[in-house]
């Protein structure tokens, strides 16, 4: 049996998703970077290996035996639909809210606040990559993983596609989700952990609790395609090919 530092964090999180709030608060990336073991997920976070295994023992014994990520083995269009439901429809409410919040606080508070002005430029790059994203995945991608899963149902060949194996159109996906995690990583880091300065206004608290929210949220979005989805629909066009 492989001990718990050698697991992947993709694994560990799958396992037992209460330790997501746990790499949340230890700065532990467990969606771009799930592919690492957790001693080299808390090398890279410069957290001590040691005090996320106890987080993580205190985790279990507080909810005892684990349960499995509910969506690890859901049915695929059903992944999908808690992905496009859930977190593509909060991109779409957050993204211009958060938007019309930054311009209103670089108004009033970026001459004493300069980094205020980089935040919102990242954030504008940030939205429009997620836009051009979503748009991808929904009318392509998640439609064509759709009709591998029905046809692998219904004892049928796999539909053709422009892309060949679908590999492909996954690995862009991948790119863009590392992408949108650097976006994401300076913007924190700018924003100081997302703590407002001392005595900051409701609308510049408003803003970093917004953005907070919002990266958490994409680190969700990303677990589900990441760590689940993505490998699961490789898996399945595998196994059609070798059946084949």
């Amino acid at each position: 049996m492989t001990s718990i530092e050698n697991k992947t964090v993709r694994e560990i999180a799958i396992q037992n998703p209460a330790t997501v709030r746990i790499f949340e608060s230890l700065g532990i990336d467990y969606c771009c970077g799930g592919r690492r073991s957790l001693e080299e997920a808390c090398d890279r976070a410069k957290v001590p290996l040691s005090e996320a295994l106890d987080r993580i023992a205190e985790a279990e014994a507080e909810q005892g035996a684990p349960e499995k990520d509910q969506w690890a083995d859901a049915p695929l269009s059903a992944v999908i639909q808690q992905i496009v439901n859930r977190h593509h429809e909060f991109v779409r409410q957050e993204v211009p809210r958060l938007q019309a919040l930054l311009a209103k606080v670089v108004n009033r508070h970026g001459e004493a606040h300069a980094e205020l002005a980089n935040i919102q430029e990242l954030f504008t790059a940030l939205g429009q990559e997620l836009f051009a994203h979503l748009m991808k995945e929904e009318r392509i991608l998640f439609p064509f993983i759709e009709r591998m899963e029905a046809a692998m149902l219904n004892g049928e060949s796999f539909p053709g596609s422009c892309f060949g194996t679908i590999q492909m159109p996954i690995a862009r996906m991948l790119a863009d989700h590392d992408d949108a995690g650097e976006l994401t990583s300076k913007i924190r880091a700018l924003a100081n952990g997302f703590h407002a300065p001392e005595g900051a206004c409701p609308s510049y608290r408003g803003l970093y609790h917004g953005l907070n929210e919002f990266e958490r949220d994409l680190h969700r979005h990303i677990h589900l395609e990441n760590n689940i989805l993505f490998p699961r629909a490789v898996e399945m066009e595998r196994a059609q090919q070798e059946a084949a």
